[in-house]
């Protein structure tokens, strides 16, 4: 029965969704020790950025890291379990989606939150240069869900992907971005909306012929954002066709390996059904947690110690047997 009650207790203040959202997301600093970075080129002739850091020691174990909607491998979210997995000797790497390593990718297309292509091609490449025994997976946010239906797809995986977590994350992506358009919500989808409307102006740089500036102003929310780039860019009809198809909701059951999802239940972003918790009483593989505070990505215990980062160093010790 991988149901787990949490014993996650929030600071006081910290118990506000929005400040432990807001602090997490923006005023959260980690230092980086030393990335190292790695340029992979993609068989269409794109690229994607890889920051790898590593523990002292040979580790057996690679981390593969995945970040949030708008984000890359230098935020604290990713930062900060990268130093907590190197100082347990287990190496980090941080996959840089299309476009997001400070540098605008070659083609048209970018990133998705159902895009597991990507994330399948890094691990193959990662296991035909290094002698990784175990690999582990571990999304944030956007970067959750993209690993959830991963693991859940009926397609051919290495071996040696042996477990995962996944935290914050929109497993029903339908339900998400109902919620992100919800007044309570406002501030966020703002922010969100503004940074993705910055990189899409700055592709356009490149590509005049696929998009002009009066559509890219036209986009008033995120639905409008995947209506008029996401969805058409990467092959979906629309941006409902974009949600629904990208959602791993539906193939959670049909994970084989050990999965933590560590998702709060004050979560503004999220709603009940990304957080199955019928499921984790009856699975043997999807171990759900459902702290009551936290918020997206916000499990704050100290200055520079996070639950989840905890947790998810000890659940790959624990399913690794270290």
């Amino acid at each position: 029965m991988p149901l787990i009650h949490s014993p996650y207790r929030a600071p006081h203040i910290f118990k506000s969704a929005f400040i432990s959202t807001v602090y997490s997301g923006i005023i959260r600093i980690e230092r980086i020790n030393h990335q190292i970075r790695e340029r992979v080129l993609m068989t269409d002739g794109d690229f994607i950025d890889l920051d790898w850091m590593l523990a002292k020691e040979r580790s057996r174990t690679l981390v593969v890291l995945l970040h949030g909607l708008g984000g890359d491998s230098k935020r604290p979210y990713i930062v900060g379990p990268a130093k907590l997995f190197n100082d347990h000797g287990i190496d980090t790497v941080g996959i840089n989606f299309r476009g997001c390593s400070g540098e605008n990718n070659r083609l048209y297309r970018a990133y998705h939150s159902g895009d597991t292509d990507d994330l399948n091609a890094i691990v193959i490449h990662i296991l035909n240069t290094t002698s990784y025994e175990n690999i582990v997976l571990h999304g944030v946010s956007l970067g959750g869900n993209v690993v959830l239906k991963y693991l859940g797809e009926q397609r051919e995986r290495p071996k040696e992907v042996k477990l995962a977590v996944a935290v914050s994350a929109p497993c029903d992506l339908v339900g998400s971005v109902d919620e992100l358009h919800k007044w309570h919500n406002f501030a966020f989808q703002l922010y969100f909306k503004w940074h993705l409307k910055a990189r899409l102006r700055s592709k356009r740089l490149d590509f005049p012929d696929r998009i002009s500036a009066s559509e890219i102003r036209a986009i008033k929310t995120l639905r409008d954002f995947d209506n008029v780039y996401t969805a058409p860019a990467h092959g979906f009809e629309n941006g409902d066709h974009y949600y629904k198809t990208s959602s791993s909701v539906g193939l959670l059951s049909d994970i084989r390996v050990p999965v933590l999802l560590l998702n709060a239940k004050n979560d503004t972003f999220l709603t009940p059904s990304c957080t199955p918790m019928e499921l984790g009483r009856h699975s043997s593989h999807l171990y759900v947690e459902q702290p009551r505070y936290g918020g997206h990505v916000g499990f704050q215990q100290s200055k520079s110690l996070y639950y989840d980062e905890e947790r998810s160093v000890g659940f790959v010790k624990e399913m690794l047997g270290n």
